[in-house]
């Protein structure tokens, strides 16, 4: 390989570790391009210093003859220029020649490697078969081999390495290809971090110096450009993009260190006044002419920073990041204009709008080089910000050379463009064949004013676009904006108009009041130059409104609508219609009367608060609101009472309405402004964090739930995609409240108007109109809904009850009501109220009327008079004009009828359950009701009007039948279920059919007593005959009661009626216990004797007779019944048969006498065993009860399951012996057609127990340890 005598050129892509090769040239030669292939083919594990993470790369190198210019010289920091190994080649194999000449040779260059302290090499020993043919007295391989680290690697014997046939294709020369390989990747790769670690100590030393005086920041820079070289190299561009930032932010620190008063002095050198403006070069990896001005300290801010960025956009490129680098370019595009001005640069004006378009121009086209169209348009969002840029640079330069006025540039604009041009310097050579360079789009910009708007709205078009695609509608409208200054600037306001109008829909939207007065100004001034008197006239209105302007704008636009209308019309001309919102807000409505509903021919006012928004008193010529009739929801309806349901219906304001009539209109939003939605109230939540094992609070924080809502995004293409206003219509309304020469003075102002009320229906206020000379400002709705009503009511009657319930009995009294409606009463007018004998009206002097307006208030009052007759009532009216109401009050009587009352839960003698109404129902009550209805004649209806009312009954009473023996006695339970006390006296009984023979002897010592609700009083009666009693006894019992609160004691009767049948007792029970023989008392466990016996009292009379079914047998009539003898409380065991049949004569005194044996369980005195008798009949006579199918016979025994006494048989004691069948049983023989005899129970009082309540002594038994003792 032939030597190279100059430097290597620094050009980062071919930069190498630089290899040194010494020894047989030759042999090198011939293993160059095998051993450059090979090299970097497997990648090595770079382990760094300092924690940093391993990283896997390729090691490449450049084979360099050796030469002692090579070797590094003390401080030279290149590390590009450094020989990182260094290695010897020999093929010796015979003795003689390595002692004559090789080993002269390797000390030689070992002794060069020493005196330039380097360590880092490698003796490479080839080894051929093709040599050892031709030598035959050579040694074996091994001895020169062994004598080269015998005689150099004493300590280091892996720096001589065997490479054997390397020409040869076959697996031992492979092999030994791969040590070798392997050998050299690690032995260059520890010499690269030991060299780059002493490297960047020295580069840390040298930044620490950087607060010592004379410390340069450019030479710090081509110091840790150096490293970043170093990484490029090693294609670790990452790594070397580190480098670049590390230095971008060292020295942004010191140019803001420098703002804020602490410059270092080396930043001098950056503060020269600028002299070029060439822009950013991003077509070169390395701009050379740069990196010579700042490697001797001669270079301006810009191409510092031109240069540092270009390095920066070629790594990102490497990377495959190019989006970043447009990121990166715009911020460093405005970070050097501040910058400038922190350093306070002397900048021709101009100068940086031209840096600034070209740099923005050279990035967009070194993008546009390594991306397809496709790349391009998917990411515009990265691009249009550097479009945005340069469009704003170029309409800068353009004001400031004159191409944007309508004149044109003048003298002193031309020779401003000249001087900014010649700072441009000459095309560089890499963009001087390009027809679209940023050097010639700008020189073509500045020549004309032609090629600067071709330009402009190139870039203004492009960037719109771009803004649109991705969905930025703001940002398009803001270079709309821009564009429209622009048009204005040339003399045309229509296409100005509109992208101003775009823009203040955005400004609208986001609520920006300060951008919205700004940008109307702009739009009145294109309308008015465009002609447009309409809309210039609706923008003067929006602006005189706009508080944000000063008081003379105000004024100004204010004056130019006043003048506009002052105007004398020509011919028929029309008004010009605009809208109110800017001209004056509606903020309440108040009605009077504050129900909003009134009748026919009522008065009805409304005042309106009016703020008005103008700077100066406008004189209005007339002020209308248009009124929509309806009849949907008005017309003849009619109300319950006097204003009755006026405020109810919310007819005042929907959602709005307040109980004083007046209506409040939500807050208006600034003029024109669109509306925009409320955020979402926070809905935070506190949140514990407590420790698991005992509970303690480790942190407390709030979270908020609904973040969600709060921070959602609202998309701006949709919200700014609002229709534009449409025009102002002005409705025809033949019902229309005016007043006229009204003066609205700024602010709040109340007009007055009346509501016309001639028909009836719904009145709808639908549009306010103001009148001012030629213009008319309209509020085309009125949200919320503003209502009010006129009525027409048919004249009603309805009569109501003053308590809440009539009781029977007693005088209450009623209210009747009369809506007069549209009917007046007049004189001689009256009620005519039908009467009846059970409930009658009693006339009273002292009735009056009193006559109600329909606000409820007390208009007259008068006496009533009445006149009754048989039939009829009449009750006179007193006069009363239309919709007004009469109210008096009447007293009625129901009488309590004698019989029994219905009770509400009762059917009707159809089987159909008898309804009454809900709102009359009294289910807990308990008590009877009456309905009585008054038939009503009125005089203004030819139809009679039928009332119901409905009476309750007080009292409710029972009666019971008591026997003692043969002796009768009644017993009658009078209870006050009402909710008032009552006095009560001269109770009496008696029999409907009077007979001598019978009479009722009261046992009642109290003649009154005080009965209070839910009490109840007891009278008793005995029953005594001279002759056999009648087998029915029909009584009525009679009582007087009054109200214990009554100022006078005047007592109502109250009568009850009832029947009474087989009265006389037939026959009587007695029962005895005897102790177990040679036993003086009953003991527990042990068995006694029971005897029973029925003893029939009296012959029994015909209709006994047929009910009883006797049998005649052997010449006497008997009768069947039927014993029972239970124990409900357990303390007998009956033993034995417990029931049975007998047969009794029918005669006086006949007895039947039944034993049994019974044993008492507990100690103590016990109530007799429960004895029950019943009627045995046979299955054909005649059935005086429903059949108790629950009875049935099979041989001897029988089962009672009697449920129709009071207490229930138990029938445990009954199934002692043979089987027991039920009801089944029973049907089923019936379904066979055997007859069955059944049983029914006697009636009250036809049998008495005489050993009722009878008990017992039994004693507990000699050998019982435990004493149970029963007490009852």
């Amino acid at each position: 390989m032939e030597p190279h005598e100059e430097k290597p050129i620094i050009y980062t892509m071919e930069n190498k570790p630089i290899v040194t090769c010494a020894g047989d040239q030759a042999l090198f030669t011939s293993l160059y391009n095998s051993l450059t292939q090979q090299l970097p083919r497997e990648p090595m594990e770079w382990r760094r210093s300092y924690g940093r993470a391993p990283k896997m790369i390729h090691l490449e190198a450049n084979f360099v003859q050796f030469k002692e210019e090579l070797l590094p010289k003390e401080g030279n920091r290149a590390l590009l220029t450094f020989p990182f190994l260094h290695i010897y080649w020999t093929d010796c194999c015979d003795t003689e020649v390595y002692k004559a000449s090789v080993k002269e040779d390797i000390v030689r260059w070992q002794s060069l490697l020493r005196l330039h302290s380097t360590t880092d090499w490698l003796i490479v020993v080839v080894e051929s078969d093709t040599k050892k043919k031709n030598k035959t007295n050579i040694l074996p391989r091994t001895s020169i081999v062994d004598k080269i680290r015998n005689d150099f690697c004493n300590k280091q014997s892996d720096r001589c390495v065997i490479l054997s046939d390397p020409l040869k294709d076959s697996s031992r020369s492979q092999e030994s290809w791969s040590s070798f390989l392997t050998k050299l990747r690690t032995l260059l790769l520890m010499s690269f971090t030991k060299n780059l670690g002493r490297f960047e100590d020295d580069m840390r030393t040298l930044r620490e110096k950087r607060t010592e005086p004379g410390w340069s920041f450019c030479d710090y820079f081509m110091v840790q450009e150096e490293l970043a070289f170093v990484f490029e190299m090693l294609q670790q561009f990452e790594d070397a993009l580190v480098q670049y930032d590390e230095l971008d932010a060292l020295f942004t620190q010191y140019v803001l260190n420098f703002g804020a008063g602490d410059g270092a002095n080396w930043l001098c050198s950056f503060c020269q006044p600028l002299r070029s403006w060439n822009g950013l070069l991003l077509r070169r990896p390395i701009d050379m002419e740069k990196r010579e001005l700042i490697q001797h300290g001669q270079a301006s801010l810009l191409d510092l920073r031109s240069y540092l960025f270009s390095r920066q956009c070629t790594l990102l490129i490497f990377l495959l990041r190019p989006w970043e680098v447009t990121q990166r370019a715009l911020e460093l595009l405005h970070n050097c204009v501040q910058e400038l001005r922190l350093l306070e640069v002397s900048v021709p004006p101009g100068a940086l709008d031209c840096w600034v378009f070209l740099s923005c121009l050279e990035v967009l086209q070194r993008i546009e080089g390594c991306c397809d169209r496709a790349q391009l348009e998917a990411n515009c969002s990265h691009t249009v910000g550097l479009w945005t840029y340069a469009t704003e640079k170029l309409k800068s330069l353009g004001s400031l050379c004159g191409l944007v006025s309508e004149n044109g540039p003048n003298s002193e604009d031309l020779n401003r463009t000249v001087d900014l041009l010649a700072g441009l310097g000459a095309e560089r050579p890499e963009t001087a064949n390009s027809l679209q360079s940023p050097y010639k789009k700008l020189k073509e910009a500045l020549s004309s004013v032609e090629a600067f708007e071709k330009h402009y709205l190139e870039l203004s078009h492009a960037a719109m676009e771009m803004y649109r695609a991705i969905g930025r509608m703001r940002s398009a409208r803001l270079v709309g904006k821009s564009l429209a200054e622009f048009y204005m600037r040339k003399g045309d306001p229509q296409r100005a108009e509109a992208f101003l109008q775009e823009s203040l829909k955005s400004y609208l939207a986001e609520g920006w009041a300060l951008p919205v007065a700004h940008t109307r100004k702009q739009i009145a001034e294109c309308q008015k130059q465009l002609g447009q008197t309409d809309e210039y006239l609706q923008t003067s209105a929006l602006l005189a409104s706009d508080t944000h302007l000063t008081d003379m704008e105000r004024k100004h636009f204010c004056q130019e609508i006043l003048s506009f209308a002052g105007q004398t019309a020509e011919g028929h001309a029309q008004k010009v219609v605009l809208s109110m919102n800017a001209f004056a807000q509606l903020r309440q409505l108040q009605f009077r009367p504050a129900t909003a509903v009134v009748h026919v021919g009522a008065a009805l006012e409304l005042e309106l608060s009016l703020r008005s928004l103008m700077p100066v008193p406008v004189r209005l010529e007339q002020l209308a609101v248009s009124v929509h009739f309806s009849l949907e929801k008005g017309g003849a309806r009619g109300r319950a009472g006097p204003g009755g349901g006026a405020g109810n219906r919310g007819r005042v304001g929907q959602g709005q309405g307040s109980p004083c009539g007046t209506v409040l209109f939500p807050g208006e939003s600034p003029p024109g402004a669109l509306p925009r939605s409320q955020p979402p109230a926070l809905e935070l939540y506190e949140i514990q964090d407590r420790s698991p094992s005992d509970g303690a609070l480790n942190s407390a924080g709030v979270v908020c739930k609904n973040v969600h809502l709060l921070l959602r995004r609202q998309d701006s293409s949709a919200s700014l995609d609002t229709p534009s206003s449409t025009a102002v219509a002005v409705e025809d309304g033949a019902q229309l409240l005016k007043t006229h020469d009204v003066s609205l003075l700024p602010g709040n102002n109340n007009i007055l108007f009346t509501a016309p009320s001639r028909e009836p229906g719904t009145y709808t206020l639908r549009q306010l109109c103001a009148t001012v000379g030629r213009i008319q400002f309209v509020l085309p709705h009125i949200y919320p809904i503003v209502q009010y009503e006129v009525y027409s009511q048919e004249p009603q009657l309805s009569v109501e009850p003053l308590a809440d319930n009539l009781l029977a009995g007693l005088p209450q009294r009623v209210k009747f009501i009369i809506v007069t409606g549209h009917y007046s009463i007049k004189r001689g007018d009256a009620l005519q109220l039908s009467n009846s004998d059970a409930m009658p009206i009693l006339s009273s002097s002292g009735c009056v009327a009193r006559v109600l307006s329909s606000d409820s208030e007390l208009v007259a009052e008068t006496t009533l008079s009445m006149q009754s007759s048989e039939k009829v009532t009449s009750v006179s009216l007193p006069l009363a004009p239309p919709y007004h109401s009469v109210e008096f009050q009447l007293e009625v009587q129901c009488h309590i009828p004698a019989g029994p009352v219905r009770p509400e839960s009762e059917r009707l003698t159809n089987g159909e359950p008898w309804h009454r109404a809900r709102s009359r129902q009294r289910t807990s009550s308990g008590m009877s009701v009456v309905d009585q209805k008054i038939s009503i004649d009125c005089p203004w209806s030819i139809y009679s009007t039928l009332v119901a009312l409905t009476f309750y009954i007080p009292f409710k009473a029972k009666h019971l039948l008591l026997s003692s023996g043969k002796r009768k006695y009644i017993q009658v339970c009078l209870q006050n279920v009402s909710d008032m006390n009552f006095h009560v006296s001269d109770q009496q009984l008696a029999e409907r059919q009077q007979s001598s023979s019978l009479w009722l002897q009261s046992l009642n010592a109290k003649a009154k007593q005080l009965v209070h609700s839910k009490q109840s009083v007891f009278c008793l009666w005995e029953v005594k005959w001279t002759c056999e009693p009648p087998a029915s006894l029909q009584c009525v019992f009679s009582i007087n009661f009054c109200p214990a609160d009554a100022q006078r004691s005047v007592f109502t009767p109250y009568y009850y009626e009832f029947q009474l049948d087989n009265v006389s007792t037939l026959y009587s029970l007695s029962a005895d216990i005897q102790p177990a023989p040679g036993e003086q008392q009953c003991r527990t466990g042990t068995l006694c004797g029971l005897e029973v016996s029925i003893v029939r009292l009296a012959e029994p009379s015909d209709s006994e007779q047929q009910d009883e079914g006797p049998v005649e047998t052997g010449g006497f009539c008997t009768t069947k019944l039927m014993y029972e003898v239970v124990d409900n409380s357990s303390n007998w065991a009956v033993c034995g048969k417990s029931s049975g049949i007998v047969s009794m004569p029918v005669a006086a005194n006949a007895t039947h006498k039944v034993r049994m044996e019974v044993m008492p369980l507990f100690a103590g005195h016990l109530p007799f065993p429960s004895i029950k008798v019943l009627k045995y009949l046979p299955h054909n006579a005649p059935s005086t009860i429903p059949p108790d199918t629950d009875g049935c016979v099979e041989n001897d025994n029988i089962s009672l399951l009697d449920k129709g006494l009071d207490d229930q048989a138990d029938t445990s004691s009954i199934r002692s012996r043979g089987s027991v069948h039920s009801l089944g049983g029973g049907s089923e023989q019936q379904q066979r057609g055997l007859p069955m005899p059944r049983l029914e129970p006697f009636g009250p009082g036809q049998v008495f127990n005489r050993s009722q309540g009878c008990q017992v002594l039994v004693l507990p038994s000699k050998d019982d340890h435990v004493l149970e003792v029963n007490l009852t």
